[in-house]
């Protein structure tokens, strides 16, 4: 498997189990009904560990454009290689959004909530300020990548040169599980403004679906804050990969 596939099937498996999850949560008759945030934030971080673990080894997992333009920042990744990372990531995430859609077909019928139906395909404020939103995706997505790059480059951290041009993270099979517990934290901590998108294919690509699916009962896809769970994540990866350079000297 080539490493575009693997981050198509690696991010199409993130947004399965981690839509997947809000679906099962806001959806009406669902079995997971009403079951919390905690069950959400759970899901995410196992979702991000199943996608990271399946994709490791053949494109080092990225599975977040966030995590690819840092990488590229970095000087692990080649621009001409980024590009063909995110574009998967995008299609991953679109198909995953899709099959969420599919398999939750009958709760959508059953759902008069057109609220919670976007819910399951991109994130919205809990309370809608934009400059906060913003700025809370900016911190997220940070939080999440730095502490990837310190994990992933143990020999870094004991005066080795990095590796130019490489899209693989480094972390291993194990390490991918404090990664997804990352994730879960973040969502526990840092979730409760925005939804913590911290992924721009995971919000963008399934907004896209969210608008282009013949939905009953479906309200518009929010297009007017879509940019902040987009220019946030990478804005965001920017800084801790910044932040990366300087502290590693």
């Amino acid at each position: 498997m080539n490493a575009l596939t693997a981050e198509l099937i690696g991010t199409a498996l993130l947004i399965l189990f981690g839509n997947g999850v809000v679906a099962n949560v806001v959806l009406a008759r669902t079995k997971g009904a009403d079951s919390g945030w905690i069950v959400i934030s759970a899901g995410w971080g196992i979702g991000v560990f199943i996608g990271a673990f399946c994709a490791a080894d053949f494109s080092g997992a990225h599975l977040n454009p966030a995590v690819t333009v840092a990488m590229v920042i970095a000087s692990k990744l080649t621009m001409s290689e980024a590009i063909g990372y995110i574009l998967a990531q995008f299609l991953g995430a679109i198909l995953g959004a899709a099959l969420v859609y599919c398999f939750y077909r009958e709760h959508f019928k059953a759902t008069d909530n057109a609220d919670a139906k976007l819910a399951c395909f991109c994130t919205s404020p809990a309370i809608r300020n934009l400059p906060q939103a913003f700025f809370c995706e900016v911190v997220g997505t940070f939080a999440l990548i730095l502490p990837i790059f310190l994990m992933a480059v143990p020999s870094l951290i004991q005066g080795a040169e990095p590796v130019e041009s490489d899209p693989r993270l480094g972390l291993g099979a194990l390490g991918l599980l404090p990664v997804g517990m990352l994730v879960f934290g973040i969502g526990l901590s840092l979730g409760g403004t925005t939804g913590y998108a911290i992924n721009p294919a995971r919000d963008l690509g399934p907004r896209l679906v969210h608008a282009l699916l013949p939905m009953k009962e479906k309200r518009d896809s929010d297009w007017s804050y879509a940019w902040v769970p987009v220019v946030g994540p990478l804005v965001g990866g920017a800084l801790a990969a910044g932040v990366y350079l300087i502290i590693m000297g």
